[in-house]
């Protein structure tokens, strides 16, 4: 059996990021074989690994799951709020003995689509640069935008920390001083749309992201619902970064199709779960 980091094995089964289970580990919260981890440890899944004297569950016994969810504005991506306010995981539905963890986030006053999955090896993979993964989002502009400044936004701005671009633009309605746009862009800085945006002295006051990689917002998923994937675009979703799992992992498992016919109808007659 191929063996691996510790923390890259935790992190699979949902625990959390690698740094944090890192700390896990220096804490002595993680043993193999009933001996205390240390950092730099490997292990396979015929080792036994427990957290807090507890067993996770590890890849080769997890279905992968992943969920979208449309985010209102006003949310934040926590799970809890210091200040009160509403965060997006107080909509998603209860997964027994693991927990969500969010693909990326999106800034309060940006709605639209979030994923969610229960494998952290999948969320790392989604969420790092290099997978340069497409985002697209429908942006409502206040300010005068002429061809030159969209020529500026495809060719690249340099920001504070880089240079960014759109990948690609769509002019849309202009109603008074507001014009929307489509835009694209591959990978996913923080604020990073607005930020462009903002290099040319003209202000969104309206974002909505509609797709994440090869999954686009359903329009029958409204504000404050979630869908779970189902085979195709799950397997959509995991080739994007070069992830495969068996087919006893895939999606929504035999047995639950007339659940899962249920869950859409639901969702299209305004159904929040």
């Amino acid at each position: 059996m191929i063996s691996e980091k510790l923390q890259k094995i935790l992190a699979r089964a949902g625990y959390g990021s690698r740094r944090e289970l890192e700390r896990w580990i220096t804490e002595g919260r993680v043993t193999i074989n009933g001996k205390i981890a240390t950092i730099g440890d490997r292990a396979s899944t015929d080792d036994t690994i427990l957290v807090d004297g507890k067993s996770p569950r590890l890849l080769s016994q997890q279905r992968v799951r992943v969920i979208l969810y449309n985010k209102s504005e006003g949310e934040v991506c926590t799970r809890s709020d210091p200040e009160g306010r509403k965060t997006v995981f107080d909509h998603l539905p209860n997964i027994k003995g693991e927990r969500w963890i969010a693909v990326g986030r999106l800034d309060i006053g940006t709605s639209g689509l979030l994923l969610f999955t229960n494998n952290g090896d999948l969320a790392n993979k989604l969420m790092h640069p290099s997978s340069e993964i497409g985002r697209e989002y429908l942006a409502r502009v206040h300010g005068l935008v002429d061809d030159d400044m969209l020529k500026r936004l495809r060719e690249g701005v340099l920001l504070d920390d880089g240079l960014a671009k759109f990948s690609d633009i769509v002019v849309g309605e202009r109603i008074g001083t507001n014009g929307w746009y489509t835009v694209a862009l591959l990978g996913g800085r923080n604020r990073e749309v607005r930020r462009l945006w903002e290099s040319q002295n003209v202000e969104v006051n309206r974002l909505k992201r509609v797709r994440f990689g090869p999954i686009f917002l359903p329009s029958y998923v409204r504000k404050g619902q979630w869908l779970e994937l189902d085979e195709t675009p799950l397997s959509d979703l995991l080739a994007s970064v070069k992830m495969f799992v068996s087919k006893k992992n895939k999606g929504i498992p035999l047995g639950e199709k007339e659940k899962r016919e249920r869950q859409v109808k639901r969702l299209r007659s305004g159904g929040k779960r």
